[in-house]
């Protein structure tokens, strides 16, 4: 029990406060009778459960550990932290937006977790504030797009209702209130479409940038479903490995959002590069239909993180 009092202990100390419950007995661990969901969002970003909704849920739903990743924010940590249940462990986390090379050799949109970095590092809470700019400027290009064209869309009333992690699911769910589509899939099926006629382009964080970013402000970073093929064009492999050289901690392998087979081809390059392996749910609350814990981290990994990243 010492060694995970000590971990619990080395968990406190990233970014100065302590953003975790009481760990898991010791027993649970060992004998993995743990679940670890590291991928999740609230209504900081385009989640639907406030931070502390989340992390009871979380709670309820029989997790150990849970990573609060909103889009390009931290703004939810504290609530989060504040309601933590016994027996929980809340890790800090980020979801970024950035930009990679994708199979074609064309840039392509990509998600990059961070977790338990330092949300004083001047460069990296720069670049989010940069983000969040970028998020509101191209969702007001969008919201005023779709209501030229006619459609139930009020670009105020969306922007006032979105906060500063504005991002497409707020559309969607003002079009969803307006009855003019039946549910998220719908929304980004139709209008809100990558290569939709309303579809506006942001600049995100360039991948290597970004790694480095993480990496300098004592955190790990995680590539996330880097094989969602619904979602559009991928990421090349080749830039996976070019990642790992520049100090890439992982890569999101379980996700419902990855076939079988690229499952395999993603567990493939993480043991050929000893990348980190994740497993996670993606959770937004009703936004969509996954359930938090759906997918979940294996023990050990979720260990190789707390002990990658810097005090």
């Amino acid at each position: 029990m010492q060694r995970r009092e000590r971990r619990a202990r080395r968990k406190g100390r990233h970014g100065g406060q302590s953003y975790a419950s009481k760990t898991t007995p010791e027993w649970a661990w060992n004998t993995g009778l743990v679940r670890i969901d590291l991928h999740t969002h609230s209504t900081a970003s385009d989640g639907t459960d406030s931070p502390a909704e989340l992390v009871r849920s979380a709670s309820a739903a029989g997790l150990s550990v849970v990573a609060l990743t909103d889009h390009d924010t931290t703004s939810g940590w504290d609530e989060a932290a504040a309601a933590v249940p016994s027996g929980l462990t809340l890790v800090r986390g980020m979801e970024l937006s950035c930009t990679g090379r994708g199979e074609d050799g064309k840039p392509v949109p990509v998600h990059l977790l961070a977790y338990l970095f330092d949300p004083a590092d001047e460069a990296f809470a720069q670049e989010r504030v940069r983000l969040r700019r970028e998020r509101v400027t191209r969702l007001r290009a969008i919201a005023e797009n779709m209501a030229a064209d006619g459609l139930p869309i009020d670009p105020d009333a969306v922007l006032a209702s979105a906060g500063d992690a504005a991002g497409r699911p707020h559309l969607g769910r003002a079009l969803i209130d307006a009855g003019y589509v039946p549910d998220m899939n719908a929304a980004f099926a139709g209008p809100l479409a990558t290569s939709g006629k309303y579809y506006v382009e942001k600049a995100d964080t360039p991948l290597e940038l970004a790694v480095e970013m993480i990496a300098a402000a004592g955190g790990v970073s995680v590539l996330a479903h880097a094989r969602a093929r619904a979602r559009g064009r991928i990421l090349d492999l080749d830039h996976i490995r070019e990642l790992a050289a520049l100090g890439l901690g992982g890569v999101e392998v379980h996700h419902m959002d990855h076939s079988p087979r690229d499952t395999a081809v993603m567990a493939d390059l993480a043991a050929e590069l000893d990348l980190i392996v994740t497993g996670s749910s993606d959770y937004h609350g009703t936004n969509k239909t996954v359930k938090l814990g759906e997918y979940t981290t294996a023990p050990e990994q979720y260990d190789r993180i707390v002990a990658a990243a810097r005090p």
